[in-house]
């Protein structure tokens, strides 16, 4: 521990009293105030430095989770309750549970709540976030809870003039800019349509209007979403599928206390049945926490 001394001079003199035989009294008095006080704040500004972003989760007692509320069926808002809710809200939500925390949600687009992660605003992103090689390198992905695989959402009538994913060169791709399914469509040669954290509703409908041709997506959200517009003129495409996913909760490189705590949680959940039974109420019963039967 490292102490320092200050002595306080005033008008270019030691600080005199009016009885001169008490000035080194009164001067090592203060010194002494000094001393400790320099002390004092030195091992405080140690003990909070050394506090970890776990420490600072479970001293306040609440988790920060950021979420789109735009993405059926994962992510969402109830139209009679108004409630947000979905199957990874309502994994992350029992997580949160399980480990004693109140869940502060936080509905942002999909860029900004990468970037809130990775700037330590937000403790954890839960999205449908696909873990991919590139983003395990500046993020930690929990155990995967979800598996599935890329399809794509054209027009119900003409299937939009694509019969392979080769067809795609020179379509209208809708989706987000940093989706690994825009990135796909980018290779494939397609002109890509960005939107700001837009609803389902929006993204199929410019489809089915012909304002844009294809959304490259996961099969079980887009499935879901297809079946929730029945009048729009769209389909899920027959014969497209590729890219195998696991999808898994977003976390900060250094919460590696935080990581390891949330997989505890997910790994007895998907071995006592709860993300089996979550996925059974929003994917119209399917299991999403199996693997796909698909190369």
């Amino acid at each position: 521990m490292v102490c320092f001394l200050r002595i306080t001079f005033k008008g270019g003199f030691y600080i005199k009293t009016i009885i001169k035989k008490h000035r080194w009294l009164v001067l090592t008095s203060i010194l002494s105030v000094t001393l400790l006080a320099s002390c004092g704040n030195d091992d405080s500004s140690k003990g909070s430095e050394s506090e970890t972003a776990w420490e600072k989760i479970k001293e306040e007692g609440s988790i920060t989770v950021a979420t789109s509320g735009t993405l059926l069926a994962t992510s969402y808002r109830d139209e009679e309750s108004d409630e947000l809710t979905g199957f990874e809200v309502e994994v992350v939500r029992e997580v949160a549970n399980r480990l004693d925390l109140e869940i502060e949600f936080k509905e942002l687009g999909f860029d900004e709540m990468l970037t809130s992660v990775n700037t330590g605003q937000i403790d954890i992103a839960a999205n449908d976030i696909e873990v991919t090689e590139d983003r395990k390198e500046n993020f930690l992905f929990s155990t995967p809870f979800k598996h599935s695989y890329g399809t794509a959402v054209v027009r119900k009538d003409d299937l939009s003039g694509i019969k392979t994913l080769e067809d795609i060169k020179g379509k209208k791709a809708a989706g987000a800019s940093t989706s690994v399914y825009m990135e796909m469509a980018r290779e494939l040669g397609a002109e890509e349509v960005t939107y700001d954290n837009a609803t389902n509703e929006v993204y199929l409908r410019d489809v089915s209007i012909g304002r844009t041709d294809v959304i490259l997506n996961d099969y079980y959200l887009s499935t879901f979403g297809v079946a929730a517009f029945p009048d729009f003129n769209i389909t899920i495409h027959p014969d497209i599928k590729y890219s195998p996913s696991e999808v898994g909760l977003v976390m900060n490189k250094e919460n590696t206390e935080l990581a390891d705590n949330v997989n505890q949680v997910l790994e007895e959940m998907l071995s006592d049945g709860t993300i089996t039974e979550i996925s059974v109420k929003f994917f119209n019963g399917a299991d999403v926490s199996q693997k796909p039967d698909i190369d």
